[in-house]
């Protein structure tokens, strides 16, 4: 059993700490939220070194990555609330209304308590603090459990986190649950028309070879699976794939090393659709017509993005309008992820709820409504 796993009588006893500190009251001060909120950009900042070598080891992600995909989003989370949380948590007044305007209408942004925050591995760092800085905006107190996948992450978490947060309020427990699916803004499958799909491998194929012209196995800008049996999973989808395999295909299993794959002629019902595959392999799926690749989307969960390729105004709307996502690109993939003020959330089996800004504070507060009556 992995060394940092909590005895299970002690994860009451972290909760009901938690919460008795909660109803102390000491996380009404907004000037405490603050502090805490600033917390944990320090203890970000203070530790980046450390936060890419425990990446590398868990994901082999390069340092670049994790600046971008982790600690931007947590830096522009921590400012924002930092910057706003007077203004999010003050009474906000109803709408005037002549009959009742005399009881003063209106409602407070109430923290929910204690909240649970499990993490997925994808992301370990933002998708820990990121919510982290929503929950502490909000006046709540937090439970981490940060995924077992990544152990490194995870062990500097437990680590850090009791120096630089109220230990009382903030706590990160460890272990293994089940982690269902996991989403990401990767794309995962292309719908291109089927008389450009030979065009649109061709032009695959020129950028892979001037991403990795020495391969990617030895390239240190390629990340890797973050275990061997996930590793494995993605290798056995792949053997069973009825596409045709343009390049890629290969796997190294004590290297966690699945070769960037492009699998063209995709079939709908095949080995590669069954579930997502959270590695570097694109499926080219070709279709007659716009009409048939929105048919496609439909017919499947409701993505977390759904990304369009094509300066044409009407054909964006057209697919965007008729079809439901968790966000809507336009000639882009990753950027969204970084925007200041955007939501960023699933819907359906993607997910709800969203982890960025006010949004996220939101989530973790209820909007108490209260009323005065003048002359009772």
């Amino acid at each position: 059993m992995w060394a940092l796993v909590e005895a299970a009588q002690v994860i009451p006893q972290i909760h009901a700490r938690a919460r008795e500190e909660f109803r102390s009251g000491k996380t009404q001060s907004i000037a405490f939220r603050k502090e805490q909120i600033a917390q944990v950009g320090y203890l970000v900042k203070d530790n980046e070194d450390r936060f890419k070598d425990a990446l590398k080891r868990d994901l082999g992600r390069p340092p670049l990555e994790t600046e971008f995909l982790e600690f931007a989003q947590v830096y522009n989370d921590v400012a924002k609330a930092y910057s706003s949380v007077d203004k999010w948590a003050a009474p906000t007044r109803a709408e005037f209304d002549l009959g009742v305007w005399a009881m003063s209408p209106k409602y407070t942004a109430e923290p929910k308590g204690v909240v649970l925050i499990i993490s997925p591995f994808n992301c370990p760092i933002m998708l820990s603090l990121s919510p982290l800085v929503g929950a502490i905006a909000g006046g709540n107190a937090t439970v981490i459990k940060p995924s077992e996948h990544a152990p490194a992450t995870c062990a500097l978490l437990v680590e850090l986190v009791p120096k630089y947060l109220d230990p009382d309020l903030y706590r990160v427990v460890t272990g293994g649950i089940p982690e269902a699916k996991k989403i990401c803004v990767a794309p995962e499958y292309v719908l291109v028309p089927a008389h450009l799909q030979d065009a649109f491998v061709d032009a695959v194929k020129e950028v892979y070879h001037s991403f990795f012209p020495d391969g990617p196995e030895t390239s240190e800008s390629f990340g890797r699976i973050v275990s061997e049996a996930h590793t494995q999973r993605i290798k056995n989808l792949i053997d069973d794939t009825r596409g045709s395999i343009v390049f890629g295909g290969g796997a190294d299993m004590s290297k966690k090393y699945i070769a960037p794959t492009l699998v063209r002629d995709v079939p709908r019902n095949d080995s590669l659709m069954r579930e997502e595959i959270f590695g570097p392999v694109l499926l080219v799926i070709p279709v007659k017509d716009v009409d048939e690749a929105i048919a496609f989307i439909n017919e499947r969960d409701h993505p977390l993005v759904i990304h369009v390729f094509s300066q044409d105004k009407a054909f964006q709307k057209k697919v965007f309008s008729r079809t439901h996502s968790g966000s809507a690109v336009a000639n882009d993939t990753m950027l969204i992820v970084g925007i200041p003020g955007l939501p960023m959330g699933g819907t359906g089996e993607s997910g709800y709820g969203y982890f960025t800004g006010k949004d996220m504070f939101d989530q973790f507060t209820h909007k108490r409504a209260s009323i005065d009556t003048p002359g009772w």
